[in-house]
């Protein structure tokens, strides 16, 4: 089996990342808005209580 194959896709990424660095400092800003978080425990403790439990059959009328 041959381990060093790399996809025109691996290719194509990892030679427009070299030319264009700016694009992976981009994309950790736009990760951070979304996905990294702090979290507060408390916060979910109390979103997790508060949930109702989903009706069964909710696509039927009833």
């Amino acid at each position: 089996m041959d381990y060093n194959y790399e996809s025109e896709h691996t290719k194509f990424m990892r030679e427009f990342l070299e030319k264009n660095p700016q694009v992976k400092e981009k994309r950790l800003a736009a990760r951070s808005v979304w996905w990294d978080k702090e979290q507060n425990l408390e916060e979910r403790k109390r979103f997790k209580e508060s949930a109702e439990p989903m009706k069964p059959y909710v696509y039927f009328g009833g």
